[in-house]
């Protein structure tokens, strides 16, 4: 039987009389590549923040590999093993793609206060640093400020900081959003390169990338679930269709 990871039990956020998500039960397996789709407004990053901690949650139970972490804070997920990219990356722009990542491990490995001096003084945290950029195909970009970079790539190297946490589940919010479409591939062939026991859930408009890169689609509509599947499933929906694929039901 397959291990769950994360898990939410009649999860709710409101905001006032805003309901935002509502009574959602949710199951995230060990290994899992599971993408959240939904038009604008349906609640899917509200949804990733109750997960990651950004937000509390108004009601329900968030469970990671079955310990109850609803009163964690977003700092204490991460160090259980939550980790998350943003919609618009969070990146120190100034320093080099190296230093970045360096903050990341030095973080996870509690080296964090030797950052204070030269990243060097820890070679342990700049070689895993360096494993990771060439894992990523980041290496030659190593020495580079985040702000010399195309966009594309500065992507990759929020997906590198993350990876750096070491989690157990990575939530991905909207990985490719800003990059050209001929070039979003960058992002999925460094996703599908990472570790195979992480449990990942995307966020993500792009159709293409989502049939890509997903074994398990969870459609959100009005801060609700609304279907779950795999791609061809979801794809011939004639409901998913309608209300969201833009397409009316035929027959």
């Amino acid at each position: 039987m397959t291990e769950i990871r994360l898990e939410t039990r009649a999860l709710r956020r409101h905001f006032g009389a805003l309901v935002a998500v509502q009574e959602i039960d949710f199951k995230l397996a060990a290994g899992a590549r599971h993408a959240l789709i939904g038009p604008n407004g349906a609640g899917k990053t509200t949804f990733i923040n109750l997960l990651s901690g950004a937000l509390p949650a108004s009601r329900g139970r968030v469970l990671l590999k079955g310990n109850d972490v609803t009163d964690k804070t977003q700092a204490e997920r991460v160090k259980l093993g939550i980790a998350r990219t943003f919609q618009i990356n969070r990146l120190f722009r100034g320093l080099s793609v190296l230093e970045n990542v360096c903050i990341s491990i030095a973080e996870r490995v509690g080296a964090a206060p030797s950052m204070f001096y030269p990243v060097g003084r820890r070679t342990d945290v700049i070689d895993e640093a360096m494993h990771l950029l060439d894992v990523l195909k980041l290496a030659s970009n190593a020495a580079h400020r985040v702000s010399e970079l195309p966009y594309g790539r500065q992507r990759l190297v929020e997906i590198a900081i993350a990876i750096g946490l070491k989690p157990e589940v990575l939530l991905l919010d909207e990985p490719a959003a800003g990059v050209p479409s001929t070039e979003s591939h960058i992002i999925l062939d460094a996703i599908e390169r990472l570790p195979e026991h992480i449990a990942i859930l995307i966020i993500e408009h792009d159709m293409d990338v989502v049939f890509r890169f997903a074994k398990r689609v969870t459609v959100m509509v009005g801060g609700a679930l609304f279907a779950e599947g795999t791609p061809r499933e979801i794809e011939a929906n004639p409901q998913v269709r309608a209300v969201y694929l833009g397409q009316a039901s035929r027959g």
